[in-house]
C-alpha cells in the first residue's frame, strides 16, 4: 500500500508515499482490492475499456471476485478524501494566485439503458451545427490549474449530477468545500484592478479522470 521503507529520502518519493497512505485511509470496506485496483486503473497504457481486464495488470495481485467484491461491497469515506486531496500543494502562478477551473463533463452511456439517473448530455461535435444530445453521467469537476501550455491538472473534487441538481449550486458547494478543508486564508480567486474578470474556464477532459493530452 505504500512505498518500500528503504526507498531513498527524497522529498517527492515520501510525499507520494503519505498520500497513498492517505488514500488507503480513506477506504473503508475491501481497501486492499480498491487501492491495487486503482493502482491498476492509473497506470493503465489506454482506455480500460472494462474492469475485468484490470485483473490482468502487474499492479492487480487478485482475481475476478476480488476486483467484483471490491466494486460491490467496497466503500469510501468521500469527505475524508476530498480532504486529502485539498491538503496536497497547489501548483501556484508567479503572483502567488491559485487558478481553479470548473467543468461540467459528461461520461457518455447511450448504450446502458438499464443504468438510472442518465441525463442527456449535450455534446459538441466538430462540424459547425453537430452539436447534440447523448444520455450520460455528468460529472461537475474541479481542478488546479498549471501554468503556461499544458494539459496538466491537480484535481480537487468530482461530483455526479443528477436529476434535481442544479451545476451551478454544486459547483459553489464543491468550492466552499474545498475551501474550508484546506483551511486557506486567502480567496479561492482573486481579482486585481485593470485585469478582466475571467470565468469558467472549460477543461476538455473526459471522466474517470483528467488526463495529460
Amino acid at each position: 500500500m505504500s512505498l518500500l521503507n528503504h526507498a531513498p529520502d527524497v522529498e517527492p518519493t515520501m510525499a507520494l508515499s503519505r498520500f497513498r497512505n492517505d488514500v488507503y485511509a480513506c477506504l473503508r470496506a475491501r481497501a486492499d482490492a480498491l487501492f491495487e485496483l486503482t493502482d491498476a486503473l492509473l497506470c493503465a497504457p489506454g482506455p480500460v475499456h472494462s474492469p475485468v481486464d484490470l485483473t490482468l495488470s502487474p499492479e492487480y495481485r487478485r482475481g475476478h471476485g476480488a476486483l467484483y467484491g471490491g466494486l460491490n461491497h467496497g466503500r469510501i469515506d468521500v469527505e475524508q478524501l476530498r480532504q486529502v486531496l485539498a491538503r496536497l500543494p497547489l501548483p501556484r502562478w508567479p503572483d502567488g494566485r491559485i487558478v481553479l477551473a470548473v467543468d461540467v463533463s459528461p461520461w457518455l452511456r447511450s448504450d446502458a439503458a438499464c443504468s438510472a439517473e442518465r441525463l442527456f448530455c449535450h455534446v459538441y461535435g466538430r462540424a459547425k451545427s453537430a452539436s447534440q444530445f447523448i444520455p450520460g453521467w455528468p460529472y461537475s469537476f474541479v481542478a488546479a490549474l498549471e501554468m503556461g501550455r499544458t494539459s496538466w491538472t491537480a484535481p480537487l473534487d468530482v461530483v455526479r449530477l443528477g436529476p434535481a441538481d442544479d451545476a451551478t449550486a454544486i459547483t459553489a458547494a464543491q468550492l466552499r468545500g474545498g475551501h474550508r478543508a484546506a483551511d486557506r486564508r486567502r480567496p479561492v480567486a482573486q481579482r486585481r484592478p485593470g485585469h478582466a474578470h475571467r470565468g469558467r474556464r472549460r477543461l476538455r477532459h473526459h471522466p474517470p479522470g483528467l488526463r495529460p493530452a
